[in-house]
């Protein structure tokens, strides 16, 4: 595997990696602070460590004619789909959780023929098939609902498929013209302004939340600047260097190391299904990522910020 291409797979499972490890932490978090709230808290602590950065190595400024684009990720990316994800985690199920968001992989690939023109080969799509098997295996099919009363929460952790997908292909398509630093922190700005009115009105309806134990700030520093500022970055990255179909697969990571970590922290037991599940999604992201195009497929780099981010 090419060096740039290894890059690129090792950003994107890290970043799913760390999102699997964050139903860990926001389990505790959440008993103390406010579902939209931490968003808002996340994204902030998330933009404060990217922009220093950004302000580090002297990034390039975005254009005018291009914030209406970075504005439209932040909203899509930030907003709506990790908006949606909480509520439709609240409202619905685990298991239903997980077998709705197994969609996302195959949505990235529908998103990157409709805007990036890619094409998904089918060994690729033999691969995606694999792993979202395996997700289904993990998830335990047998605990999924369709009770009337989950079908609002179910709604949400579709649009939060869908928009994370369609955030995912946006974000490789601005970093060809910006750095992935710079398209990260753009996004995550927008993100906290789109965020922050409709974490005002929940406060005005909860009530402010009780002061923070240590424990609830270490976790809240944590979800911002490794979960947030991190992992999306490192997301982003993999999707600007590999192919959507190649970079999607990792997505499938998050269930695995999220099931992992709970037996580990949480004391919660892990089946023979997961096993099964987690070799199954092991198998097609190898599939995925070891097939190779018949006569090669261009080599690409990673975006330079001086240069204007181009792959």
């Amino acid at each position: 595997m090419p060096l740039v291409n290894l890059l690129g797979a090792a950003s994107a499972f890290l970043a799913a990696a760390i999102w699997g490890g964050l139903y860990v932490v926001s389990k505790y978090v959440l008993y103390f602070v406010p579902p939209l709230t931490l968003v808002v808290l996340r994204f902030a602590i998330g933009l404060a460590t990217l922009g220093a950065i950004l302000l580090l190595t002297r990034g390039r400024p975005v254009a005018r004619r291009d914030l209406p684009a970075l504005a439209l990720l932040g909203l899509v990316g930030f907003t709506v789909s990790i908006g949606a994800q909480f509520a439709g985690t609240k409202l619905s199920t685990a298991a239903n959780g997980a077998l709705i968001t197994s969609a996302t992989p195959a949505l990235v690939v529908v998103f990157a023929r409709w805007l990036l023109g890619e094409k998904a080969t089918r060994p690729r799509l033999f691969g995606l098939a694999l792993a979202t098997l395996g997700v289904l295996v993990v998830s335990d099919p047998s605990a999924i609902s369709l009770a009337p009363d989950l079908a609002l929460g179910n709604a949400f952790l579709v649009l939060a498929a869908i928009t994370w997908a369609l955030y995912s292909v946006l974000a490789k398509k601005a970093s060809r013209r910006y750095s992935v630093l710079t398209v990260t922190t753009y996004a995550t700005l927008f993100g906290l302004c789109f965020t922050a009115p409709l974490a005002a009105g929940e406060l005005a309806v909860v009530g402010p939340p009780p002061p923070p134990t240590p424990l609830v700030l270490l976790g809240v520093l944590y979800i911002g600047v490794i979960s947030t500022a991190g992992a999306f970055y490192l997301w982003n990255l993999g999707m600007a260097l590999l192919d959507s179909a190649v970079a999607g697969i990792f997505f499938f990571a998050q269930p695995v190391v999220g099931g992992f970590l709970g037996w580990l922290l949480l004391g919660e037991q892990l089946g023979a299904a997961f096993f099964a599940g987690g070799a199954l999604i092991f198998l097609g992201v190898a599939v995925v990522t070891v097939w190779r195009p018949p006569n090669g497929a261009p080599t690409r780099r990673a975006p330079d910020e001086r240069a204007g981010g181009t792959v």
